[in-house]
């Protein structure tokens, strides 16, 4: 099951703290929690400024949040993250250790950048919902993931131009 998710988060450059997460999976279901134990006076100006606004709760512990995406997820999930590095980093933090993760699921998480640098940085679907909820922006993510799906098979089937020289 493909899971697209984002987190909204405080980092200093050494610690990751998960203030929410959103997925969404792909037969719609969504799930949507906040963190109760981010400390919040640790954000920037610019994490108050733009994630606050957009917080929608209700705050769980990051042990009920663990729970939850792993009912939600399932067995064999494959996550898909924008820019996706510490999104993962938060997720996978909520376990413990990588070797903490679920059994079943991936060490690792896919990346829409990096598909969409493969097939040339087209310019992704506008987000027609709120920027930096975690929620909307996963639906973003979503959305963005099937243009680019769409861009790589309409690749696949145009015909590969035969090499210079060749007859």
């Amino acid at each position: 099951m493909k899971i697209w998710f984002d987190t909204e988060f405080i980092e200093d450059g050494k610690t990751i703290d998960l203030i929410s997460i959103g997925m969404v999976r792909e037969d719609g279901a969504t799930l949507y929690m906040e963190n109760s134990e981010c400390d919040l006076s640790r954000a920037s100006g610019w994490v108050r400024d733009n994630v606050f606004p957009n917080l929608t709760g209700p705050s769980f512990s990051r042990r009920e949040i663990a729970h939850e995406i792993i009912d939600f997820a399932g067995i064999d999930p494959e996550f898909w993250a924008y820019y996706a590095d510490y999104d993962w980093v938060a997720l996978c933090q909520l376990y413990g250790t990588m070797m903490d993760l679920p059994k079943c699921w991936p060490m690792f998480c896919l990346d829409l950048k990096q598909m969409a640098h493969a097939l040339g940085n087209p310019l992704l679907p506008d987000q027609v919902t709120g920027e930096h909820n975690a929620l909307d922006d996963a639906h973003w993510a979503k959305a963005s993931w099937e243009f680019l799906a769409k861009l790589a098979d309409a690749n696949s089937k145009s015909p590969t131009p035969p090499k210079a020289g060749s007859q």
